[in-house]
């Protein structure tokens, strides 16, 4: 498989920028990162992988951030800052989000609306609501208020895999209320992942297990090159454990993962799936087994991840035309999943597929420390990469919403603005203008809009967005 952002290891050495005899062995890609575009911490201040020539703003309006006790505001450092406690009586809070473009996929609205949340629910939506005493008023106008976008695919136990960031300041703080974490870890250090990531973070986290016992602590191991390490009975032990907290089963079948494991790591992981009734998330790109015996093995529910990857055995043949199994696959309900990375997001295949009306179901971007800084930057910046590449705005919401949701078995409860639902909410501005995307093979692409977060609000506490803004400098 190929170098993708999930990768436990490096690429070949012609893949990579080349390194001295000895030195740590670092996924990377063909345009290269430097050292400290690598790190975790506050972005630089300019990116050169993402770069505006002429902006011009649709018209909004914001309002002020409010200063009300149950804010919790992100500090400089871009972690979330403590909410103080309530006074006794006080209740949860009271936002009335009004005049926004309300886009909800899953109920077929695109509309002006107004949003009222009470209790961490969503209360009300309908056009000109009327101000309830005690009530927050956000102005909405001239953004776009979406159900809280859900990243199928990051990487964020941080401080125990080398792939691992901080939920907060790179996801919640740039409009991503929920992330599945792609089997950053196994059964063997899920309690640890559980303690002090998932059950401290405000970003929700929805995991899937590794099927590797380790999940990816090291660039330099494989998580399946060792049999030993491929274990159903602690998954699964692991799973009932944790069952509703762990909404599927991961397994990554790259060359530098796997070494020779691919079926035995497949195969085992598609039983432990089945066994503890949840999905199976396979990484893709560069396989050492064809594709088309990896996506046999995929039933409805399942998801591909780096489903437009351009390394071998990719969703297109030899000839540029769309596998039939891939085919076959889509038609049964297989998700299509983007996980962008670091090395498994190609322009051509991705344009090539939509060409030939293979879509990907779930938008995701694989967010670790390796491409916080670029290509990938959030989830938003891979939404609009799709934007650009022609899908409608309404498909690029749903494929973050309503379809991830569904994926996770929790639409309903996620992926909606229904009454009853969650109170997660994302407000994005449209920008229109001239701007250039990269993807991981170091193509460029001109686009003339993008999304921006501006402000998030998770289980009814509404919070600045865009800690990372602006993602690209404006000029003259």
């Amino acid at each position: 498989m190929s170098p993708t952002a999930s990768s436990s290891r490096a690429p070949r050495a012609t893949e990579r920028a080349p390194c001295r005899a000895g030195s740590r062995r670092e996924p990377c890609a063909s345009w290269r990162l430097d050292r400290a575009a690598r790190m975790p911490g506050p972005p630089r201040a300019e990116r050169s992988t993402v770069r505006a020539v002429t902006t011009r703003r649709v018209p909004a309006r914001l309002g002020p951030v409010s200063e009300r006790r149950w804010e919790r505001p992100f500090t400089a450092q871009g972690r979330a800052a403590p909410v103080p406690s309530r006074t006794r009586g006080e209740g949860p809070p009271r936002v009335l989000i009004r005049g926004g473009t309300v886009i909800d996929p899953a109920q077929g609205l695109h509309a002006t609306r107004d949003v009222r949340i009470a209790d961490g629910r969503v209360g009300a939506l309908g056009a000109r609501l009327g101000r309830a005493r005690g009530e927050e008023v956000v102005d909405a106008r001239g953004l776009l208020v979406t159900p809280g976008l859900i990243d199928l695919h990051v990487h964020v136990f941080f401080g125990a895999s080398h792939y691992g960031i901080e939920p907060d300041p790179h996801c919640l703080a740039t409009g991503t209320t929920t992330v599945v974490d792609a089997g950053s870890a196994g059964a063997l250090t899920f309690p640890a992942f559980r303690k002090y990531v998932i059950e401290v973070a405000a970003t929700r986290i929805l995991p899937f297990l590794n099927i590797g016992a380790t999940g990816m602590l090291s660039a330099e191991v494989g998580e399946l090159e060792e049999l030993r390490f491929i274990d159903r009975t602690k998954a699964l032990q692991s799973i009932e454990a944790n069952r509703g907290l762990i909404r599927g089963v991961k397994v990554r079948l790259s060359r530098q993962q796997v070494g020779p494991n691919a079926r035995v790591a497949l195969l085992t992981a598609r039983e432990t799936a089945e066994a503890a009734r949840l999905p199976l998330m396979v990484h893709v790109g560069d396989t050492p087994i064809p594709l088309d015996d990896i996506l046999i093995e995929l039933r409805a529910g399942d998801v591909l991840t780096h489903c437009f990857h351009g390394r071998p055995q990719g969703v297109l043949d030899e000839h540029g035309r769309v596998r039939a199994e891939a085919r076959r696959a889509a038609d049964r309900g297989v998700t299509f999943d983007v996980g962008h990375g670091v090395g498994s997001f190609s322009f051509a295949v991705a344009r090539a597929a939509l060409a030939q009306d293979l879509k990907p179901t779930t938008i995701s971007s694989d967010l670790h420390v390796y491409n916080i800084h670029g290509p990938v930057f959030d989830l938003a910046t891979t939404m609009s990469k799709f934007l650009a590449l022609g899908l409608s705005l309404d498909e690029v919401v749903r494929m973050t919403t309503e379809a991830p949701a569904r994926a996770l078995d929790a639409l309903g409860e996620l992926g909606t603005l229904a009454p009853g639902a969650a109170a997660d909410l994302t407000l994005l501005r449209l920008e229109e203008g001239t701007y250039e995307f990269v993807d991981t093979r170091g193509e460029t692409m001109k686009a003339a809009a993008r999304l921006v977060p501006v402000r998030v609000v998770r289980n009814g506490v509404a919070r600045p967005a865009g800690l990372q803004q602006p993602r690209v400098p404006p000029t003259a």
